[in-house]
């Protein structure tokens, strides 16, 4: 059974506030982020989650994704305890998103949520970064 390891994170500028995920995929060495429009640091965490595991999947493929263990490891300690059962999600917005994160993860053997300190989450982070100066830049030329 294969395992990969993906880092995700997702910020706001304002909180909420312009939006962007990333994700570093490690094992496969895939990185990217994305802008996600005006969300809150919940939102674009739980949205960053849910398009790794969509790329895992969309770059093994269904059928190898179901033999696949994936490690999850970010640094918001709010969503791995509310995804770990720990905490309990009260807001209906972030419940939405949880169940999408469970649904998708429906799609590999077991997927697994672990905390880790910022300083380790540094692509991700990155990307996040990358993908708001991204479009900020891009505002500024229209």
């Amino acid at each position: 059974m294969d395992q990969i390891v993906m880092y995700s994170d997702g910020g706001s500028r304002g909180n909420p506030g312009p939006a962007a995920l990333g994700v570093y995929i490690e094992t496969l060495g895939k990185q990217y982020g994305e802008y996600l429009g005006k969300k809150t640091n919940n939102e674009a965490e739980y949205s960053a989650i849910v398009s790794g595991l969509k790329k895992i999947r969309s770059l093994v493929g269904k059928t190898k994704a179901k033999e696949t263990k994936v490690e999850c490891r970010m640094d918001s300690e709010l969503a791995v305890r509310q995804l770990t059962h720990q905490y309990k999600v009260e807001k209906e917005h972030i419940q939405k998103l949880c169940f999408e994160v469970w649904n998708v993860a429906t799609d590999f053997a077991s997927v697994s949520f672990v905390h880790i300190p910022r300083e380790k989450n540094q692509v991700a982070d990155k990307m996040v970064n990358v993908a708001l100066d991204e479009h900020s830049h891009q505002k500024t030329l229209l």
